[in-house]
């Protein structure tokens, strides 16, 4: 909000005067509107939904244009200092996105004696059409203010996770039978029934009874309906976990409350059956309000000092990772031959060269490095 703010006492008001602003609303000021109020009515927000309603598409919250009927007291006529006390209001036509509001105030009654002011209050859209009719009843400042205010915080409608279409996606298929390997803390467990309830995975619990017993007891939930795979200790869960995998019988490997290094152990192991001549990496898929796609750092925990070929086979995964999803989000970082383990351009022509597209590659990352495309 820019400009300074005048306030109107009782005495200074006349019959007839009037103040207005003027608005304009599209689906943003809807989410905003939505997410602040919590009315989250789906005739104002799905338009699949709103289709079927009697306007036949989305409409805007009768309550964001009654905002602007207080806006415009409190910052109008009266103005700063000005104390709501009632609002009769009727809505005669549906505001849709797109359209441009005026609220409008005009003073009806000056009630002596008690410092109140009754208002007449309308909206209209761009066509003229009234949208909102009523009547406001409110006490009038005290002190003459003249208000100069601040820069209000800037409101920013942030999308949905990037990644929650995935997840519809998944629920839409069925469910992948998964290994939660070694399952014996709460939040394991309580992880395992959540992904079940949401019909993404078939999970076997793998690990030992007791223990996987215990823990459920400790989450207050039961274990009904769960194929639990005994074994003596962590160790033997990841390889019993890595066993059926190998054999087809898990698409899914789900990391329990064992220890990375363990369940890593197991599926690199020569004679687990998984282990392939890539080598494995990892990859942080990072969902990032401010920036507008989805962010990929590879390889960040696992791999620590790799050599040529580990960069190839890192981008490689990588590579494949992401064609299944989405476009390679790319960093814009040089070489820099004097950062321990930055590759040379040579080496990462000879890289790139070896994956499956024609992906920039870019050296070891700093803490405040930012990505583009």
């Amino acid at each position: 909000m820019t400009g300074t703010l005048t306030n109107y006492l009782f005495h200074q008001m006349k019959i007839g005067d009037r103040a207005s602003l003027v608005r304009h609303v599209g689906p943003k000021d809807i989410e905003l509107f939505a997410a602040v109020s919590g009315d989250a009515n789906p005739a104002h927000l799905d338009a699949g939904f709103a289709a079927h309603g009697p306007f036949g598409h989305v409409v805007v919250h009768g309550m964001w244009t009654a905002a602007l009927i207080s806006a415009v007291l409190g910052t109008r006529l009266p103005g700063p200092g000005t104390i709501y006390l009632d609002q009769q209001i009727r809505f005669n036509k549906p505001v849709s996105p797109g359209d441009t509001i005026t609220a409008e105030v005009e003073v009806a009654e000056l009630i002596e004696g008690k410092n109140r002011v009754r208002l007449t209050t309308t909206a209209r859209n761009q066509r003229g059409e009234v949208v909102l009719l009523g009547e406001a009843l409110v006490l009038a400042p005290v002190e003459q203010v003249t208000w100069v205010p601040g820069d209000l915080p800037e409101a920013v409608v942030l999308p949905k996770g990037r990644w929650q279409g995935f997840v519809e996606e998944a629920r839409a298929l069925p469910p992948v039978r998964a290994a939660v390997v070694h399952p014996c803390s709460k939040s394991a467990i309580l992880g395992a029934i959540e992904v079940r309830d949401e019909g993404l995975l078939d999970p076997i619990l793998i690990g030992p009874g007791a223990k996987i017993r215990a823990a459920a007891a400790e989450a207050g939930v039961s274990l009904d309906g769960f194929r639990i795979e005994e074994t003596e200790h962590s160790h033997a869960a990841a390889a019993r976990a890595v066993e059926l995998a190998a054999c087809g019988k898990v698409q899914v490997l789900v990391k329990g409350s064992l220890h990375s290094d363990e369940l890593l152990a197991a599926v690199v192991s020569k004679s687990g059956g998984l282990r392939t001549e890539r080598r494995i990496s990892h990859v942080y898929a990072m969902d990032v309000p401010a920036y507008r796609k989805p962010v990929i750092v590879t390889d960040t925990a696992i791999n620590i000092a790799p050599t040529l070929e580990h960069k190839r086979d890192i981008c490689q995964n990588a590579v494949k990772l992401m064609s299944a999803l989405l476009p390679v989000v790319e960093g814009s970082f040089d070489c820099n031959p004097y950062v321990h383990g930055s590759p040379t351009r040579k080496e990462l022509t000879l890289a790139r060269a070896a994956t499956t597209k024609m992906i920039p590659m870019f050296c070891p990352l700093p803490l405040d490095f930012s990505s583009h495309n």
